[in-house]
């Protein structure tokens, strides 16, 4: 069939239903809605059987969804109706939630329903439960939904608030005013609930230091205590802040934007009081010490049998040079213990999106930080690649992108949860890439597919890619399902006894390819390449990140996502 996809933004929800679709053999394309006019070009341009809307915050014009069938993917239940479904579901302590299919009417949130599936909700952010259990009902419900389209005898049920299994209800757009925290009065768990519901946007609105900031994210603490309100601590950029009963870890903060001032974004907490925090401690935490409390630690580090997990898990996915630096730390620290096979990567979300783009922005000199982060990134790939003592794996519990994805291809194995979505390109940020990719890409995919997949630049969903040998293997699941699959297949591995000769192997590998190229000039050719992009007069890199970061939104859908594209070669 042919499925046009209309979408505010082609996020990871969007790219989500689209591999999904394009997987069952559906051509799909592209159109941002940018304004009615774009709608009702593209849908001339495409002429579709079907038209998706996974992720919209606009109407689609009447004259498109009273003469073509549009389903509208909603993030809420049956009966949930409103633009704040999952900042409502967090901040009242839900415990299941739904995503909902339904036809588009003149009512936002009204029409027909095509489909509906229901999960739990654990303890994490709006952003990790989007990325997690909201887009995998929501591929559900959509590949649902499309397949009772496309069989033509499914009737679709109109919203009924007098059934019994219709949970939901209206709910108004929830204001920031509901969101601000009473220090004195909000416990832990309600200080964590409304952090939570707004940890990416919009952020909690708060005074600090006489300044008026956004919060951003929220981890419970479980040993440091002091007066309501006050900072306590310092760790890795983040803050520690007391509350009545407790205290939270605040990563990001973002200034709030002065009338005629600049546009503002998301920094480490540290950064933003940098001046404020003079006094207040750093108190670090171990990787090791991390993985038994319950506390914020973008690194942890826990043994099972013979098998070493580093996980890392960093705000958006994005690692800054200072990070970097702390994961090679916590690398090499693992890659000195006892075991035989080390496992690397988030238990649930990201794996890695790559250099910190808003840290770079928000650098005196944006070119030097880069050129500093990219470096750091590749000094990390390469205690990687030249690990040949143990069996490393990736395992990719979430999705990944660019520079991380290409760090995560220098582990021996590459485990990926089969709802991940993989973005194996830099282009459209204005970046050659570096991550050794032009060494561990080819090898993995051959150089002709490596080529294709960093030109197009589209996403790859993660059974196409492990046709194709981006990855090794996939699972279903949910995060925790994966989690243990990687537990006892790495204990597997670690117990096998051909672990030893593989590890021979490995060495031989390793001395043979550093023979016919060393690792050192991959690096200098991909660096030769970033150098220019970060420094070179006209190269579009500054402008795109400065657009990333400020989000924003582009004046028409990119090419390369406009033309109906099939199933996955």
């Amino acid at each position: 069939m042919r499925i046009l996809l209309i979408a505010s933004a082609f996020n990871s929800l969007t790219q989500r239903v689209h591999t999904g679709l394009r997987e069952r053999g559906h051509q799909v394309a592209v159109q941002l809605a940018l304004g009615d006019e774009q709608m009702r070009a593209g849908v001339a341009r495409t002429d579709p059987e079907l038209i998706v809307c996974p992720m919209l915050t606009k109407a689609v014009p009447e004259d498109i969804w009273s003469t073509r069938t549009v389903l509208i993917v909603h993030p809420g239940p049956t009966g949930d109706r409103g633009p704040s479904s999952l900042d409502w579901a967090i901040t009242e302590g839900a415990r299941r939630w739904g995503v909902t299919v339904l036809q588009a009417v003149a009512e936002m949130d009204a029409g027909d329903i095509w489909a509906s599936v229901e999960f739990p909700v654990p303890d994490c952010g709006k952003s990790e439960l989007y990325r997690g259990e909201v887009a995998d009902a929501a591929a559900e419900a959509v590949l649902l939904a499309v397949q009772r389209y496309e069989g033509g005898l499914f009737t679709p049920e109109p919203l009924d608030y007098g059934r019994p299994d219709v949970h939901g209800e209206p709910r108004p757009l929830l204001r920031q005013e509901a969101r601000r925290i009473d220090w004195q009065h909000d416990d832990t768990a309600a200080v964590l609930r409304k952090l939570r519901a707004a940890d990416s946007q919009p952020g909690v609105p708060d005074e600090l230091y006489g300044r008026d900031l956004f919060l951003h994210g929220g981890h419970p603490e479980d040993e440091l205590r002091g007066p309501a309100g006050t900072v306590l601590a310092t760790r890795d950029g983040a803050i520690c802040r007391a509350t009545v009963d407790g205290a939270v870890w605040i990563p990001q903060l973002r200034p709030r934007r002065t009338p005629g001032g600049p546009a503002t974004f998301k920094l480490p907490a540290a950064t933003v009081l940098a001046d404020e925090l003079h006094r207040v401690r750093e108190v670090p935490v171990s990787p090791e010490a991390a993985a038994g409390r319950d506390t914020w630690s973008e690194l942890r580090y826990r043994e099972e049998g013979g098998v070493g997990y580093l996980e890392f898990a960093h705000a958006g996915g994005a690692v800054g040079t200072e990070q970097c630096r702390r994961l090679l730390a916590a690398y090499r620290a693992a890659a000195e213990r006892p075991t035989s096979v080390l496992v690397l990567g988030a238990p649930r979300d990201f794996y890695s999106n790559g250099i910190q783009l808003n840290v770079i922005e928000g650098a005196a000199f944006p070119a030097l930080e880069s050129w500093e982060n990219i470096n750091a990134m590749d000094d990390f790939v390469e205690a990687v690649l030249t690990t040949t003592d143990k069996v490393t794996v990736a395992a990719l519990a979430g999705n990944a992108a660019a520079g991380g994805l290409m760090a995560a291809l220098a582990a021996d194995e590459v485990w990926c949860r089969d709802s991940a979505v993989l973005n194996p390109h830099y282009r459209l940020m204005g970046l050659y890439g570096s991550e050794y990719w032009t060494y561990t890409l080819p090898n993995r995919v051959g150089a002709e597919e490596a080529e294709r997949l960093t030109a197009e630049a589209l996403p790859v969903g993660a059974e196409h890619a492990r046709r194709i040998g981006l990855v090794d293997r996939t699972a279903g699941g949910d995060a925790a399902e994966f989690r243990r699959w990687v537990a006892r297949e790495a204990a597997a591995l670690a117990a096998s006894p051909e672990l030893t000769g593989r590890l021979v192997d490995k060495k031989r590998r390793r001395a043979a390819d550093e023979e016919a190229k060393p690792l050192a000039a991959y690096r200098a050719e991909e660096l030769r390449r970033m150098h220019a992009n970060f420094y070179r007069a006209g190269e579009p890199y500054h402008a795109l990140r400065r657009d990333f970061v400020h989000k924003v939104c582009p004046v028409a859908t990119p090419e390369h996502l406009t033309g109906l594209l099939g199933r996955p070669a």
